[in-house]
């Protein structure tokens, strides 16, 4: 196989896939605390519309990830005031977010930038650009170092790096500090977790604020990273790709991690494979090419989802006996 193109692919894996991460491992918190999240998408979604607002009106990445990210907390907040306090399906008020995002930034966009529910397109100088460019152009003369290494591994923004340093990090903080192993252990038995002392609503709250700031930042890249605006429904059900890949990952770091990369590789070789002339089968229908990650998204959840044991109590509202 030719270098370039396996540069090119490995390239267009890690940047396609760094968003799944970024929600995997939010959701990741959420779900270990015992909340389920199915509004991953909405969260993602409102986090890429004011990243994209605040990108284009102030002209400041740091202030667009704020908002991103204060958006998505909010809406985790949100979750939690219905899940949480008031003990409310937690299925029903995900999917009530991701509704809310879908139409709210429709209408947002239109009535604040005229543009059919887009806005404008943000400046290079707030788009975040790769870290290494000069290490990338002295090795693109070398044969294969410059395409995989070069291309393929250094070509990349601080978003790329910050998402793959994230799975370890998360595992660590979920499995050798104190906060994980209570975390976990409200998400198997907050019963007991209330009786040691320990605040389960705390807890669960401080779970959907780390997931919230995840949420963000998967927004936030899709807009100053990816594309260069915010458009209607960008995100495209990725936010139901990462709980995929985080079921397919039985709920850990690692696993859910190797989910979201061949979700990216797939759609790296759905872009690829777009007017392509195949063997007898001649030029693959574009819809067909398309539709190959949401295929293995509904794949890993029919295989996956009765094998993978879940926390124990998620999806369980917790009551504190009197």
């Amino acid at each position: 196989m030719d270098e370039a193109l396996i540069g090119t692919m490995l390239a267009s894996t890690l940047r396609l896939a760094t968003p799944l991460i970024f929600c995997a491992m939010a959701g990741l918190f959420s779900e270990r605390s015992g909340v389920v999240d199915i509004g991953l998408e909405g969260k993602m979604l409102f986090a890429a519309f004011a990243a994209g607002a605040a990108g284009a009106a102030w002209g400041s990445t740091a202030l667009a990830m704020l908002a991103a990210i204060g958006v998505a907390i909010s809406l985790s907040w949100m979750h939690g005031l219905a899940c949480v306090s008031h003990r409310g399906d937690q299925v029903v008020s995900g999917v009530a977010i991701n509704i809310i995002a879908a139409g709210l930034t429709v209408v947002l966009g239109i009535a604040w930038f005229a543009q059919g529910g887009q806005t404008p397109p943000v400046t290079s100088s707030v788009r975040i650009q790769p870290l290494f460019p000069q290490v990338t152009a002295a090795l693109a003369g070398i044969p294969w170092i410059g395409a995989l290494v070069g291309e393929g591994v250094l070509g990349h923004n601080a978003l790329v790096y910050l998402a793959l340093v994230l799975v370890p990090a998360c595992w660590w903080l979920l499995f050798k500090t104190r906060f994980g192993l209570r975390l976990r252990a409200v998400g198997e038995n907050p019963q007991m977790v209330d009786a040691a002392g320990v605040s389960v609503t705390r807890l669960r709250y401080a779970a959907l604020t780390i997931n919230g700031v995840l949420c963000g930042l998967a927004g936030s890249y899709l807009v100053l990273a990816q594309s260069a605006n915010f458009s209607p429904h960008m995100t495209a059900g990725r936010g139901f790709m990462a709980l995929a890949a985080l079921i397919f990952g039985r709920w850990y770091p690692v696993g859910a991690m190797w989910a979201c990369l061949l979700f990216g590789l797939l759609d790296a070789v759905a872009i690829r494979l777009q007017g392509v002339h195949l063997p007898l089968l001649g030029e693959v229908p574009v819809q067909a090419i398309q539709a190959l990650p949401y295929v293995l998204t509904v794949v890993l959840l029919a295989g996956f989802i009765g094998k993978a044991v879940a926390p124990q109590a998620l999806g369980r509202p917790y009551s504190k006996e009197r």
